[in-house]
């Protein structure tokens, strides 16, 4: 039975230097393999892309630098899967290195399965978090919450935390 809610996920950075620059070298080059892995793993659904394969390209904040990242995934643990993954994992670690830090810089939330989600929704998202610390309309892998109509229990806290700034 597939799922009637899948889960996206939105994460921004601001790089410290432009993307062309040779701090972000080894970021760039990066992208393309990271992305190829996202897209083989078993529950995903779906990511922001251009025609050039990535989304570096879409300038959808205020700040012209901010680069966004956008999938939906079939399940939490399909995304969880990815994320903490040996190649993607790498990355993270090197989070420092390229972006600067901030305080929120991705969220999740629940769509029902075949829903694309906008940079406006998750930019939506971002700021609930924002605002508001995580809830069940938005929430993050350290305190996540059921998709609609899920049995009701309390948010499940993951001690992991995804890209510390």
């Amino acid at each position: 039975m597939k799922p009637a809610f899948h889960i996206a996920q939105v994460n921004v950075a601001l790089p410290q230097e432009p993307l062309d620059a040779p701090l972000m070298a080894e970021f760039m080059a990066g992208l393309e393999p990271v992305n190829a892995v996202a897209d083989a793993s078993p529950g995903f659904v779906w990511r922001l892309q251009t025609e050039d394969g990535d989304a570096t390209s879409i300038r959808a904040f205020e700040d012209e630098r901010m680069i966004v990242n956008m999938s939906v995934w079939e399940s939490l643990e399909a995304l969880r899967g990815f994320v903490y993954g040996p190649l993607h994992r790498t990355f993270m670690a090197r989070r420092r290195e390229w972006f600067e830090s901030m305080e929120v810089f991705m969220a999740l939330w629940w769509i029902p399965a075949g829903h694309e989600p906008t940079v406006a929704e998750a930019k939506q998202r971002l700021r609930e978090i924002e605002r508001s610390g995580p809830g069940p309309s938005a929430f993050t892998f350290r305190k996540s919450f059921p998709a609609p109509g899920a049995p009701t229990t309390e948010p499940v806290i993951d001690e992991r935390e995804l890209c510390p700034s």
